[in-house]
């Protein structure tokens, strides 16, 4: 991902108004952090990115410090979050527009 993508990501986060310090909080005021990625737009990408960085601090894309870790460690063999994500979320956006769609009824 070149500069112009994450700076194109990151001027449509819901945080970008967001005092640092919130976001970069321990324990309980994290939650705080966690409550404002949860309508984000850029949310996948977010992640994707501290995921991608091996970023250590703070919350990012919903997940604290702790928990980006622990998937870390679940998931050794991932090379591109990015990729993943975007993936799972094509594959997400399939399946609801395969459901949303009306039945079909059946031929006379």
């Amino acid at each position: 991902m070149d500069g112009h993508e994450r700076e194109s990501w990151s001027e449509r986060a819901v945080c970008r108004t967001a005092v640092p310090d919130e976001l970069f909080a321990d324990g309980a005021a994290q939650k705080q952090a966690k409550a404002l990625c949860s309508a984000c737009p850029v949310r996948t990408e977010c992640l994707a990115h501290a995921l991608d960085r091996r970023i250590e601090h703070g919350v990012w894309g919903g997940m604290t410090d702790r928990e980006r870790r622990a998937l870390l460690r679940r998931r050794p063999a991932v090379t591109s979050w990015r990729r993943l994500l975007d993936a799972a979320r094509a594959e997400h956006e399939r399946r609801a527009r395969r459901t949303d769609a009306p039945p079909l009824r059946a031929a006379r």
